[in-house]
């Protein structure tokens, strides 16, 4: 298959400030911030491993011109699911200093690994715009 891996998404915010801080609080990057808060680019992202979102502020989204994207998105709409490695207890404890309420979990899901037949233990919680945040903890 030439798909390889995945790369990036990117979802609308409605307040980058709170958006920002609370991914940082989760240990997540911010690539292109000093650029977005300089005004030189409409976009920021957060960034994990290899991969990252991101994130089209309100200025952007009000543009008519901004076509690229997804035509029914709203604050709120994504959902993304993160490999944790460093066990459901150390999960538990990020989660709960970052002030992030756990929604659910962990329960068993599969996960994509293994052809998306890997089993896993998941948490969930939400961002500050509603977006769903799972951490899949594989054995």
């Amino acid at each position: 298959m030439p798909v390889a891996s995945f790369d990036h998404a990117s979802i609308p915010i409605g307040d980058p400030e709170r958006m920002i801080e609370f991914y940082r609080r989760l240990g997540f990057g911010v690539a292109g911030e000093q650029q977005w808060r300089e005004g030189e680019s409409p976009i920021f992202a957060f960034t994990f491993g290899d991969s990252k979102i991101n994130c089209h502020g309100p200025e952007l989204w009000r543009r008519e011109s901004f076509t690229l994207r997804g035509t029914a998105a709203q604050r709120g709409c994504g959902d993304f699911c993160f490999v944790w490695e460093g066990g459901p207890e150390a999960l538990r404890r990020m989660l709960s200093e970052a002030g992030a309420p756990i929604e659910a979990g962990p329960v068993e899901r599969e996960g994509g690994r293994g052809g998306g037949r890997t089993l896993g233990a998941s948490t969930y919680t939400r961002d500050p715009d509603g977006n769903l945040l799972e951490f899949i903890v594989y054995p």
